[in-house]
């Protein structure tokens, strides 16, 4: 694969994303371009490092060694302990990257895992994740997060908040958002003319009629019913635990669910190596791997690479268009 590089953050460089950067290039090679925005000093002993000036030298180095464009941290890393010293540059490493992918010298960005809590504590960190920061940092008001895997691509309609306060979140003018967002990206970077969406019901079977919660006929419904109306095509409000099997995941190209665990569940428990967090609605692709910063096993050689090998690939082929 040619072309600009991919642009990868470092993540907590208390995790394993230091390892995943590695693994990832002796996995690819030159055969797909990136290059890793962090301190040279964090990466595994023994990794072959070329420290790059610009994005433009990753190509070339990349035959040989892992292409650095270097990042100083105040402090080392430690496996499984961060430090608060390097909080700060953790955040502008995404910062940097996001610059660089929209000048045009990088193709997309691919972030490795961060820890929220040592952000919050260590550099004020106020956004919930990757995905709100990335969204300020380009100026969009409204993105999406969609969990893609070799057998599914979901997304939830609400993210990282209390599940107390899921109904009161999914609001129409939301839930509307939410999926235009995603018709959006599956037209814009899937290729799909007329993208198919299965859309889950808030509360057990889909409220069985109001019986079991009314979220599904005052709020679902008549979104999709005015989407419909507007062109989009659109199934439910369906009950959440009959739309992951398999003869129902061929009925869709992506499903909706309208909080965290409903979506990552099935993502998870059906291919849970390679799955990838994309976020769509920004003007740039930006891909991740479907995990965090496993400080368990960081420094230990343990840490499997396939999600972030995921998210390179699927960074690559979505911003040229051939995914």
């Amino acid at each position: 694969m040619t072309g600009r590089p991919v642009a990868v953050t470092c993540g907590e460089p208390a995790g394993i994303g230091p390892e995943l950067a590695a693994k990832a290039w002796a996995a690819l090679g030159a055969d797909l371009p990136f290059f890793l925005i962090g301190d040279p000093r964090h990466l595994p002993g023994g990794t072959p490092v070329a420290e790059i000036a610009a994005p433009e030298e990753a190509a070339e180095a990349s035959a040989r060694a892992l292409p650095v464009l270097p990042h100083p941290f105040p402090a080392p890393a430690t496996p499984g302990r961060p430090d608060a010293r390097n909080a700060q540059e953790v955040v502008a490493t995404i910062a940097r990257a996001v610059d660089l992918v929209q000048s045009g010298t990088a193709r997309a960005v691919c972030t490795l895992p961060i820890h929220k809590q040592a952000l919050a504590e260590g550099a004020g960190f106020a956004f919930p994740g990757h995905t709100e920061y990335l969204a300020a940092l380009a100026g969009v008001a409204h993105v999406v997060m969609m969990l893609v895997s070799p057998r599914l691509r979901v997304v939830p309609a609400t993210i990282h908040i209390p599940l107390a306060e899921v109904p009161g979140a999914l609001t129409q003018p939301h839930l509307e958002r939410v999926l235009r967002i995603t018709h959006d990206g599956l037209r814009d970077r899937f290729g799909l003319d007329r993208p198919r969406i299965a859309v889950a019901g808030l509360n057990p079977h889909a409220g069985e009629g109001g019986r079991m919660g009314r979220e599904e006929i005052e709020i679902i419904a008549p979104v999709l019913e005015r989407l419909r109306a507007a062109g989009m095509e659109l199934r439910g409000p369906l009950s959440a635990d009959t739309m992951f099997h398999a003869a129902a995941r061929e009925t869709y190209d992506a499903a909706v669910a309208m909080y965290h665990d409903q979506a990552l569940i099935p993502v998870k428990t059906l291919d849970f190596d390679r799955g990838v967090n994309l976020t769509l609605g920004l003007p740039f692709v930006r891909t991740s791997p479907d995990h965090g910063t496993a400080f368990d096993i960081a420094g230990t050689g343990r840490a499997n690479p396939a999600s972030t090998l995921e998210a390179l690939r699927l960074a690559a082929q979505l911003a040229e268009g051939d995914a």
